[in-house]
């Protein structure tokens, strides 16, 4: 396949792509369809480590679009630099518990046990909607104390359809800065995410990809990591004057929407 054809495998994210919180965008749910009519394998990339994977799978599928095996969420990939016997103080929802409890990680959550006793080997963090002064406290302490420092993901908001909401990089943040600390984050743009992408994909390289998502320096910059296409949707946190600030690479697109995006691809030859 040349670098300007269709690809073989689009990576969607879901936020601002296909929905705002689950309330699906307009043509998004056709356009999925209309990739798999013409045999593009979708993957589902999210930075949302707040879900089950079934809840995700789930709510795909009561908006007509099925995607068992197909979701990729920031939850596994915080997992990956865990091993199996370690103690995490995680400050996040059931995704990350999921995908940690599934390594062999002792989970003890931050919310649920104020004032929990270390040693952890790590903080694990993401969208946190129970987070308050008191359990930034107990992970800024266990940090100090020795505890790694692991973001899900860096996203400052979250797309919903009444505007942005403080996201899990809010929370990140906020921990690092008590702590005084970077943090290893795993989710897009990152290696940790890109190394899972990969092992999803077998043998499809860089240029058989896109990546579609609302968020230049996420989405972005996934495709970066991934050497593949980006396509750019204004459905989510993007605004059109933001565009101008974003550098465009050769097959790269920009639309409204996802609609507007599997259009374009639809015309490669």
């Amino acid at each position: 396949m040349s670098k300007s054809g269709r690809p073989k495998i689009v990576l969607c994210d879901l936020d601002g792509v296909v929905w705002l919180a689950h309330i699906p965008i307009a043509g998004s749910v056709e356009a999925v369809a209309r990739l798999r009519q013409a045999g593009i394998r979708v993957l589902f990339v999210t930075n949302n480590s707040f879900s089950l994977l079934s809840e995700h799978e789930q709510a795909l599928k009561n908006i007509g679009i099925q995607a068992s095996g197909d979701v990729i969420s920031s939850a596994m990939s915080a997992a990956v630099p865990m091993r199996a016997g370690q103690r995490a103080l995680v400050c996040g929802g059931r995704g990350l518990v999921e995908a940690l409890e599934a390594k062999g990680v002792e989970v003890v959550l931050a919310y649920e046990e104020p004032g929990a006793t270390g040693p952890f080997d790590a903080v694990v963090v993401g969208l946190h909607k129970q987070f308050s002064y008191d359990v930034l406290d107990d992970a800024q302490r266990a940090v100090r104390a020795g505890a790694r420092l692991i973001g899900s993901n860096e996203d400052s908001t979250y797309p919903t359809p009444h505007g942005p909401t403080p996201g899990g990089g809010a929370v990140l943040a906020a921990i690092a800065t008590a702590a005084d600390t970077t943090p290893l984050v795993t989710g897009k743009p990152h290696h940790t995410m890109a190394a899972l992408v990969q092992d999803m994909c077998g043998d499809v390289v860089g240029h058989e990809l896109m990546m579609i998502g609302d968020r230049p320096n996420t989405d972005g910059a996934f495709a970066r990591s991934l050497s593949c296409r980006f396509g750019l949707v204004l459905s989510g946190v993007t605004s059109q004057d933001a565009v101008r600030d974003f550098e465009m690479h050769d097959g790269d697109m920009v639309a409204s929407d996802l609609s507007g995006i599997v259009d374009q691809i639809m015309g490669l030859s």
